[in-house]
């Protein structure tokens, strides 16, 4: 259901969940796990997140939607699924969706908590919800307008339109198109950049980019580091930095 993998110093997270990756609340147990086990391994620093197959993910599981029958039920399948989300946005390790196809509903919730986002030429997104009687609940509502601007984002939620690579591209749902066999190639390239950095400022610049506290507080404690002595040494005698996230 879930396959995970390591590369060096990055985690891949595989989404196996036939025949089209949904969001389980077991699949969503083992992410949840997964990143706690991972919070603990000072060796990981970068994750990537994909589906096996030709699905990303095609959203939350529709069976356990309609076995949903009260609003406290509804609320609680609601905010697990924000749990995740949250845990993945606020995580100081940084997150990246290599999107291999389809990214629909819970799919796009998944990929918007990702702090980058990279697609196939086959892919694609939407925000289905509305088309059976329901909203996004995982996030969507809040996380499509910050990404792509609010008048589109209603659009999309209101309609359930979807939107190929090309115009995910010109909106900034996503960084980067791929061919689909250069995917994971460009994924790990750009998680070893990031592994490349140091692991405490790059966890700094992900808490003040989503706000969790102040720049100029997060950017004193940086100053008091090891890293950030040797990266300005580094740069004033024109060598290689050798970050050792201290």
């Amino acid at each position: 259901m879930l396959d995970i993998g390591r590369d060096n110093n990055i985690a891949l997270f595989t989404l196996n969940n036939p025949p089209v990756n949904a969001l389980s609340s077991e699949l969503i147990a083992r992410l949840k796990a997964a990143f706690q086990d991972l919070s603990k391994e000072n060796n990981i620093k970068t994750i990537i997140i994909t589906g096996a197959g030709k699905t990303f993910c095609a959203g939350a599981d529709i069976k356990e939607m309609a076995a949903i029958k009260t609003r406290k039920e509804g609320e609680l399948f609601a905010g697990n699924g924000q749990g995740l989300m949250d845990m993945i946005e606020g995580s100081n390790i940084p997150v990246i969706a290599a999107i291999n196809g389809a990214c629909i509903g819970g799919g796009n919730e998944l990929a918007m908590a990702c702090h980058m986002r990279i697609a196939s030429e086959n892919a694609w997104f939407s925000q289905p919800e509305i088309n059976l009687g329901i909203i996004p609940g995982f996030g969507g509502t809040q996380r499509l307008p910050r990404i792509i601007g609010r008048a589109k984002a209603v659009e999309l939620i209101l309609t359930g339109d979807k939107i190929g690579v090309k115009e995910a591209l010109i909106f900034g749902l996503i960084n980067k198109i791929t061919s689909p066999e250069k995917l994971m190639d460009e994924a790990k390239a750009l998680a070893g950049i990031f592994a490349s950095k140091g692991k405490l400022a790059i966890a700094a610049c992900l808490k003040a980019i989503h706000g969790r506290d102040a720049e100029n507080k997060l950017f004193g404690e940086i100053c008091e580091t090891e890293d950030k002595k040797e990266g300005i040494k580094a740069f004033l005698e024109k060598r290689k930095v050798v970050f050792k996230d201290k």
